[in-house]
Formats: structure tokens, sequence, C-alpha cells
């Protein structure tokens, strides 16, 4: 979209600032100048900016290299990765505001107008006010029709009132007057109180902290007006040495996060396995290729990983470190604050808009050098990136699951080619993609084979719940072989983590007589019961609604609830293990932003002697004391119609045991199956990595999957089912002609078939690795599908582009 400078904004206009500008008949909206030039559009008059909001760019030209890149490899628009991109606090708010009509006179036809009306226009006589501040002053609830009504009768206009949401921390802050920051004449200032005793003691006070004499510029920042409160001093005596003209207030701009300072002894000290890794992963580097770190569970990756980022460092460049999950960041960043301090800045969505926006500010004035975060990090202002580390990096978080549906480990080997920056993928199960790379000589393999300090791999077992179950063993959720393991750890006063990877207290709540499920209003699936809300909760569209006393289907009062979630094995391990303190972490439990470190803390310091989670407890976390850790439902895992289901649950399982004995005392991993004779045990228990991904890529090649094809999935999702069903028919028909050389599946309808009341048909195309351009494919399918949007029939449906879907 282009737009005109107003003479006046010519010299402030500059590239990758943001504005504000008019669009279409009533908008404003903001955006960012990606070029200045001198060609008027010929097919329209181009508007002028209304606002430019910045003095230095927020942008740089690296970023937008990286937007580009993933609009047109992920098939959307360079808005939708853009919108992805900036945090929540660079883009404007704006609010509808109620005034006055300019030409509307109160003394002139009083009787057109109800109460009501004249109410609300004597309120708006001398301000403008939002429809919720309004609603509120007249206590009126139906204002909408009102304001219509005052609005045909031009008596009031509205318009847009355009907000920064970002605002700076501020502090109020005390200094002394510039004529004051002398010797001299502070002594005269002490002659002149001489007897007011706390006069002088908040004078000496300040001179503590700001020691003017031998630095007067020292005393520009002041000294926080809170310190001196805290310490005793009053405020009366402070108002009276600024009225004298001593002491100025005034506020600064404040960073929101805590000062820390790095402290050497921190540095770790490498074993000669890792010093050798580390020798290796600087070879591959030299020969320009990204490098995959396979270190086994409790590895010491981390120490490597932060020897690298020193290098780096001395190099003058920047750093990012990507992690799968928020729930990781917490015991990252103690052990990384404390030897790089002030310099490092996280990013991720429990932090506030503000913050978002002081760490992206951070990065961009190269005052933030090394950042923890999540896959929206990738978006961040670099200017100077040297290293990138990508943890966990087969993990499926990585990839977002709306537009832009984005992979940012992928996303992160593009950044790195763009900045020229090194990349190191690390995992202790590392994804058959990555490995595949590894066997084509694209990236450099690096491997670490032994557990740091000497600590041994854990011993992994079966409990056979068919087999428990026949002789009447199983208690609840658990085999009996579990809860004496559970038992015989807490007696060793050791800690006990417990996988199931599934919310809430049970996936559905079923009638024992009919076998029905209640099922959600809007989506294709069964409600889960959470029992501390008291309710059956969708976690697709987040419908609720009360548990029924009876079965809607058949009214029987028979209703159970099967198979266990997090809160149900929670409520069970208090009743089998009354005086044992038991925590959950589960999405439901880690809302807030410091949630996540307390359960943490709480473990790591043994005030929590149980941990029941969800994959937040499976990866990256590094405790002293757990002797046993116990996987439920690994079948439900194995058995999803996927064909990366049995890769997901080889990798959930081999990293949620490698939490079980990480220091002298060897660990137990116990799994609970109803299938002990299934070959991925044998892989998982004999820690076979390589074997395991050598059989999966052999499989894939068999059957063209990725990585020896390209996936796109095509999703068709509209509120008829007839309707979603002819369009993905007509897109797969039109497609087949094509592209008579790629495979393509469907229409079919995928495992969950509507969501949001929307119904929903997939087709799935596997192009060859081989085929030449994969782009001009690309570009085909959305003229097939823009010249399908055409079609009245297909005015409500939504087609949905997924680029290597997982």
């Amino acid at each position: 979209f282009t737009y005109r400078i107003p003479i006046e904004m010519n010299d402030l206009a500059a590239t990758f600032l943001r504005v504000i500008v008019p669009f279409g008949p009533s908008k404003v909206l903001t955006g960012i100048i990606i070029a200045i030039h001198e060609k008027a559009p010929a097919e329209y008059e181009a508007k002028m900016l209304l606002e430019i909001l910045d003095v230095h760019p927020v942008f740089f030209e690296n970023q937008l290299t990286l937007i580009r890149w993933m609009a047109g490899y992920y098939m959307c628009t360079e808005g939708e990765v853009l919108n992805a991109a900036l945090p929540s606090g660079l883009k404007l708010s704006s609010e509808s505001q109620i005034q006055i009509h300019p030409e509307f006179d109160f003394e002139q036809n009083p009787e057109l107008f109800s109460e009501k009306e004249w109410e609300i226009l004597h309120r708006l006589r001398h301000e403008s006010l939002s429809y919720a501040a309004l609603t509120k002053a007249c206590g009126i609830k139906n204002l909408h029709g009102i304001l219509k009504s005052l609005r045909k009768k031009n008596a009031v206009i509205l318009f847009e009132e355009i907000r920064e949401k970002f605002q700076p921390k501020k502090e109020k802050r005390i200094r002394f007057a510039r004529a004051f920051v002398s010797q001299k004449k502070l002594e005269q200032v002490f002659k002149e109180i001489d007897g007011k005793a706390k006069q002088e003691e908040l004078l000496l006070e300040i001179l503590k902290h700001l020691p003017v004499f031998q630095n007067p510029e020292i005393n520009l920042a002041g000294i926080s007006k809170a310190l001196l409160t805290e310490a005793g001093h009053s405020a009366s005596t402070l108002k009276t040495l600024i009225e004298r003209g001593v002491l100025e207030l005034f506020e600064a701009i404040v960073s929101r996060f805590p000062e820390v300072k790095s402290d050497p002894k921190a540095i770790p000290v490498l074993t000669d396995s890792q010093q050798e890794a580390q020798r290796k992963i600087l070879s591959f580097f030299e020969q320009g290729k990204p490098v995959l770190l396979n270190g086994i569970t409790g590895s010491g990756k981390t120490e490597i990983y932060i020897s690298l980022i020193q290098k780096v460092f001395e190099s003058g460049a920047q750093v990012l470190f990507l992690l799968p999950e928020i729930a990781l960041t917490t015991q990252i960043v103690i052990r990384l604050r404390k030897v790089f301090g002030n310099e490092l800045g996280i990013y991720h969505s429990k932090f506030s808009d503000n913050e978002r926006v002081e760490v992206w500010n951070g990065v961009a004035n190269g005052t933030i050098r090394l950042v923890i975060g999540v896959r929206s990090s990738v978006f961040l202002p670099f200017e100077n990136l040297g290293l990138i580390l990508i943890d966990e990096e087969h993990d499926g978080s990585y990839k977002q699951d709306r537009a832009p549906r984005y992979n940012a480990r992928d996303s992160a080997l593009m950044l790195a080619r763009i900045h020229h920056a090194q990349i190191v993928l690390g995992s202790g199960t590392p994804s058959t993609d990555s490995y595949f790379h590894v066997k084509e000589s694209h990236f450099g393999l690096v491997e670490l084979t032994e557990r740091y300090g000497g600590a041994q791999l854990p011993d992994i077992r079966l409990a056979n719940v068919s087999e428990e179950t026949k002789k009447k063993k199983i208690k609840g959720s658990f085999t009996s072989t579990m809860l004496n393991a559970i038992a015989e750890t807490l007696d060793l006063n050791k800690q006990v983590i417990l996988f199931q990877n599934r919310r809430g207290y049970a996936p559905c709540i079923e009638c024992n007589d009919c076998g029905q499920t209640i099922q959600c209003h809007n989506c294709a699936v069964s409600l889960t019961y959470h029992q501390f809300r008291n309710a059956l909760i969708c976690h697709y569209c987040g419908y609720r609604e009360q548990i029924p006393k009876t079965c809607p289907t058949c009214s029987s009062s028979a209703l159970r609830t099967p198979g266990p979630g997090t809160e149900k094995l929670e409520e069970e391990l208090k009743l089998y293990f009354p005086d044992v303190p038991v925590q959950r972490m589960d999405y439901d439990t880690t809302r807030t932003k410091t949630s996540h470190e307390k359960i943490l803390n709480d473990f790591s310091s043994g005030k929590t002697k149980i941990l029941v989670g969800t994959q937040m407890v499976t990866k990256g976390l590094d405790f002293d004391h757990v002797g046993l850790v116990g996987v439920f439902d690994a079948d439900r895992m194995m058995y999803f119609p996927d064909f990366r289901s049995v890769e997901r649950a080889f990798q959930m399982i081999t990293q949620v045991s490698g939490r079980a004995g990480r220091r002298a005392d060897k660990g137990l991993v116990l799994i609970q199956t109803r299938n002990p004779d299934n070959p991925l045990f044998e892989y998982i228990s004999k820690h076979q990595v390589k074997s395991f991904l050598e059989l999966q890529l052999e499989d894939r090649r068999e059957n063209n999957y990725p990585p020896y094809s390209r996936a796109i999935e095509i999703s068709f999702r509209d509120p008829d089912k007839k309707i979603s069903y002819e369009a993905s028919g007509l897109f797969a028909e039109q497609s087949k002609k094509a592209f008579p050389a790629i495979q393509i599946l469907g229409p079919g309808e995928p495992g969950i078939g509507k969501i949001r009341n929307e119904f929903i048909h997939t087709v799935l195309f596997k192009i060859p690795r081989i085929h030449g351009n994969l782009q001009e494919v690309k570009m085909k399918m959305l003229r097939i599908a823009e010249i399908m949007r055409t079609d009245k029939r297909f005015k409500k449906l939504r087609i949905i582009f997924d680029v290597d879907p997982i």
C-alpha cells in the first residue's frame, strides 16, 4: 500500500519507522515504512500519512528479508507474518470516542430528543467519552440504539482515539539542583539548616548515593524517591528542601527488569568429552554447516552452550537461544543470568506487552546480547546475530498452529543464513528431519554419549496394565507396580515425577449404560471434565457447561470418568499418599508469569515430593533427587493417527526418562502399558536413539513421507459440511490435473472433523524433494484457491495452507 508523505514530515520519514495511516473509508491502522520513492501510483490517489510514531527504526532490513521468506514459504501474507512478529505493545490500540457534533445547538428543538438522549447530550457537553465510560456514567444498558438515533439527528459524532500501547516504566527521583552541585554551595546549605536534624540526615543520605563532588554527572541520574521514604525520611522534609530549590523532583525511565551482575565463578569448566564436542562444533562452523548436537539426557549440553555463547560475546555479536516451552526458561535463565547478568533478555508470552517491548528495544540498541525465548523470538530486531542455539530441536511446540503456521526451528535456519550466523540444534532425541540432513551431509553431527559427572542412565521397566487388570491389582489409574515404586522411592527420601500428557480430570464423561460421551456443541470432540472448576470444557473452542446429573441420551445416572488426566492423578495420589506434598504442572496451573518458577522452585527445594505434569515436565528440567519417573497412557501416544506419532511417543518417553537419576544414584523409569511387546519399548529401554531414527527413516522412505517428500496440508473449513467436502474435492481434482507428478491424497475428514462450528476436510500434497520448483507449485495452489473463492457457494469457506504440518 502506497501513501504520500506530507511536506512537514519529509525530514522525519525513514524506512522501518511505524506510521499511522488511513485505511478504507473510516479505519486507521499502524503500518511500517518499507520503502520511500517518488513514483506515485497511477491507478489511485495516494492518501497522506497521518503521523510518524518513531524517531529510530523499530525494524531492520534483515527482519524484512525473513518476513518475506516466511510469507512465501508458509503460503501466507507478509501482513500475517508482521502481525505475529511485532509485540502487541508496538501496535496501536484504538477506542471509539463519542462527542457532541460541532454544529449541534443545545437551544434548538429540545422536543426532538427523549429524556435519555438529553441525559447523554449533557454528559458529553464538556468532554468526549468512550462507549464504556458513557455507559457507566449514564447507567443506561442499551446505549447503542440511543446513539444511533442521536447520530441520525446530527447531535453526536463517533471518532477513533489512537493510543500508543507501550508505556515506559517511570520512577520518581530526587537530585541536587544544578546550582548546588558544588562543595561550597552545599556547605552553605548545611549552615542554613544547622539544627534541623531531619533535613541534615536527608541531605547526608542523598550525598551517600550521589557523590557529586567526585563526579557531578552522577547527579543527573538521581536517587529513587521510594528509596528515601523506605529509609524513613518523611515526605514533608523532602518537600521543604524541594521548595528551597536545593533538590529537584523528576521522572526517569527505568528498566522493568531487576539488575543482575554476572558472576565469573558461575562459568562452568568443560569435561574432556565436552571440550572434544566443542572442538568438533567449531570445526563444522568453519565449514559453514549447521550442527546437530545429539547429547543423551543429562550429558551437559548446557555447559557447551554457555562456552559457545562466551566465544561469540568475545567477537561482540548477539546470541539467540530458542526453547520450545516457557516452562524450560525458568531453570536455564537462572544458570545463564549468573554468567551473563544484564546482557540477557527473556522473551515469551507470559511477559507483559511493556516488558516484551523493553526486550525488543534492548535487542535493537545492542544492550541485550543474549535472548532466551520461545518461537516468536526469531522475529526480534537483531543487527549483529552471531549464533543461534535451538534446544530440544525435535519439539513440536516450535510449530505454530495458527497463521502464520511457521516452524521456528526451520525459520531459525533461514535467520542464521540471512545473518551469516552459526547455528546449533541440540537434542537427546533428534527429529528424523534433522537426522536426515546429517545423513545427507547438510548438517554436521556431534555426539555426547556419557552423562555429566559420571551419572548413569536410568533403568526402564514396564508395568503391564492388562495383566494387572485381570488380576484386579489396579487401584484407580495406578498399577500395583507403580504404587509400590512410588512408595519405595519416597521411603528413600527421593522425589517422583509422573507424566500424563492429558490435562483435566478425565478426557470425557461417559454413560456406563449406552456408552455415549458428552460432546462439545461447536466441535467434534468430547468435553474434558475439570473437577477443580466443576465443569466440562472443550480444549479447542473453550465452550463449557455444567456436569449433567443424568445422561443426555438415555437419562441414565450411571455416568463415569474413564481414563485419567493430570488433575485426577493428583487427586488419587493425595488419597494413596495423604501426607506427601503433591503438585501439578500443566496449562491450568501455569497461567501466570511466575507460576512455572514457583512450581519448579518448590520441587527443587524438596517442598514438593511428587510432581504430576503434562509434556512440560518431559524436557530440559534438571533436579538432583528424582528417583522415579512414571509414564501413563504410553499406548495412546503411539496409536494416534499421524505418521509422526511413534516418533513423538519415543521422544516424549525418552525425554521424561532423562529426568531420573541425574546425579550419583541410578534412577528408575516405569511405563504403564497394555502392550509391553511393542518394539518401541525395546528401543527406549536400551536407549537406542540412532537405531530408532534409522528405522523411522526407512519407513518414511518406503511411504514417501517427509523428509523424503515435502508435505503441504490444505484444510477446507465451512459451517456447511457439504460445502466443505465439495470444495476439498474440487481443489483435489483441479490440483491433480495441474500436478500429475505429485502425490495428492484426499479429500478426507481429519480425526477431529469439526472445530468452532466449522466442518473440516483436508487434502494432502506429498511433493518429491527432487521436484524442481517448489515455489512455483505453491503459487499454482494459491491461484486455484483464489479462483475457488470467487464461487458464490464458497463465500463462507476458509482455505488454510499448512506447509510442513506436524
